[in-house]
């Protein structure tokens, strides 16, 4: 039992999810939300108000561009894809209090919480697979 409850109070420290980091985003809680993905994935969407370092930059820029006093909150495409855990893993070794975004941008966008490109705000849909959606 004992192995079990360590290895779920592991995760809930190190991971988040899109509906408790909309909430924390609403509540004006101090947190920089990253998106960990390329150039052209940020270009086709990305979380509002998130700022854009590209997992394989993190080591080079976050020192200059990121306080290090501020908790970071990283994410990537989707389950499917493990740059949210590169990302990660690259700001703790430079000392940052950082989560995972588990789901990603999908889940994120599926959840229907506000996305944008480089045109603006993007179309905001419910997704009833992996919500109750409310009239």
């Amino acid at each position: 039992m004992t192995d079990a409850q360590d290895y779920f109070a592991a995760r809930l420290a190190f991971e988040t999810d899109p509906s408790d980091v909309y909430a924390a985003q609403r509540s004006g809680e101090r947190l920089t939300l990253v998106d960990v993905r390329g150039h052209d994935a940020w270009a086709q969407g990305r979380i509002r108000g998130a700022v854009h370092l590209p997992y394989r930059e993190i080591a080079e820029r976050a020192p200059s561009e990121i306080p290090r006093d501020t908790p970071i909150v990283v994410y990537c495409w989707s389950p499917g894809c493990n740059a949210g855990q590169k990302g990660a893993l690259a700001f703790a070794r430079l000392g940052y209090d950082v989560r995972e975004m588990i789901g990603g941008y999908e889940y994120w966008v599926r959840e229907g919480q506000p996305a944008e490109n480089d045109d603006g705000p993007l179309a905001r849909i419910f997704d009833p697979t992996v919500m109750v959606v409310r009239g």
